[in-house]
């Protein structure tokens, strides 16, 4: 019985590793198609379903497909809810709403952002189990820190694209410090759920990967490819979330 649910939590990781490579690739290609395009926004919903098909197909090769599916689907559940409570009392981010962009929703929350939660949730956590190999409070603290590094890319882009405002303009492009408390908060509760499911499981190269083709791809965007270019976002998400990256990979290279 035992070797049989072991045979269901398990799957073939080669296939897998190569469907994740490829929605990896083809969420680059909609990345670059986004920011040629006058309307990048048009892009978003194909780039969070790519990037949340990459990381469930990477999870399951080396988590197998039950624990990667519930730690996806834990992560985007505490996503959800903690959006939900930042639409209707503005906790734990501060007081935001959402344009008419993304669609569809649900309780007033795109489904995409939520699905964005679980997708980046699992890579950052691959990250934080790469520079932490055993599980505990130091690991849910680095992959809170490296899933609240890509908010410094996500909130200003999102927010000169208008899929959400802020009721207060803050210090960081419009952004209110209230957002990466919230953001903090918020991922060290995705940390904890994908822990619960995963364990003290390797995090394999594909979630790194991931995060790392993310964390590139933004910085470019932002020095060379949205119009206006701004420097001061590429610098702050690059290094920041090149300081969760390069640890992960020098850990990683040396197993």
């Amino acid at each position: 019985m035992e070797q049989a649910r072991e045979q269901i939590r398990s799957v073939d990781a080669g296939p897998v590793r190569v469907l994740g490579v490829a929605f990896l690739l083809a969420m680059m290609a909609c990345q670059v198609m986004s920011g040629l395009d006058a309307r990048p926004e048009r892009f978003t919903g194909a780039i969070v379903v790519l990037l949340a098909a990459g990381a469930l197909a990477f999870a399951a090769a080396v988590w197998g497909p039950v624990r990667a599916a519930g730690a996806f689907g834990g992560a985007v559940l505490t996503g959800y809810a903690a959006e939900v409570a930042g639409v209707l009392t503005g906790f734990p981010f501060g007081d935001y709403a959402y344009g008419d962009v993304l669609w569809p929703r649900l309780g007033g929350v795109p489904v995409a952002v939520a699905v964005a939660w679980g997708g980046m949730g699992l890579a950052a956590y691959a990250v934080a189990a790469a520079v932490v190999p055993v599980p505990g409070w130091p690991r849910i603290v680095v992959g809170a820190g490296a899933l609240t590094a890509w908010d410094l890319f996500l909130d200003p882009q999102m927010v000169r694209m208008g899929l959400w405002t802020w009721a207060h303009d803050g210090p960081y492009r419009g952004v209110p410090l209230s957002n990466y408390v919230g953001w903090l908060l918020v991922s060290a509760l995705v940390m904890l759920v994908v822990q619960r499911f995963v364990g003290d499981r390797e995090p394999g190269y594909g979630l790194p990967a991931l995060y790392t083709v993310m964390a590139v791809m933004e910085t470019v965007g932002f020095l060379v490819v949205f119009q206006p270019p701004d420097p001061l976002v590429a610098v702050a998400g690059g290094l920041t979330m090149g300081a969760f990256a390069a640890p992960a990979w020098r850990r990683l290279w040396q197993r």
